[in-house]
């Protein structure tokens, strides 16, 4: 018997986004790809409760949130990261988040623009980690 393991088991790809944010239609079309399944976005203008209710901690809020095999992805998360996290299932992570919007992250590309430093946040009840560090340093 087959059993589909990490990210090869992922289940429906639902992205909460502020009403109208172009980024996270390019985010999520990268996500598309890498996943090879569809996602489904939803204007959500209750965002922060759903954020709440996913555990996502306001300090790592960003502009959508997107939930993957009971796992919680806030912002503009790499692909790798997600599909890391999602084979790993770390104890004690609830999900990862990139605060804010940094230039450079995935959906946030602009050619000729200088790529920000930005870190991947792990959080869950085992508090939050750096879980992966992009960009220039």
């Amino acid at each position: 018997m087959f059993l589909a393991t990490g990210a090869n088991a992922v289940g429906p790809i639902i992205v909460h986004r502020d009403p109208g944010c172009g980024c996270c239609e390019k985010w999520a079309a990268q996500v598309r790809a890498q996943f090879g399944k569809r996602v489904t976005i939803i204007d959500d203008h209750q965002r922060t409760a759903f954020q709440r209710m996913n555990g996502v901690p306001a300090a790592l809020a960003s502009c959508h949130t997107t939930t993957i095999d009971g796992m919680t992805f806030e912002g503009h998360v790499p692909i790798a990261d997600m599909k890391r996290v999602l084979t790993q299932k770390p104890r004690g992570v609830r999900g990862l988040a990139v605060v804010g919007m940094p230039m450079g992250s995935p959906g946030m590309e602009v050619p000729g623009q200088r790529v920000e430093a930005y870190n991947v946040i792990a959080f869950g009840p085992g508090g939050q980690t750096v879980f992966a560090r992009h960009g220039e340093r």
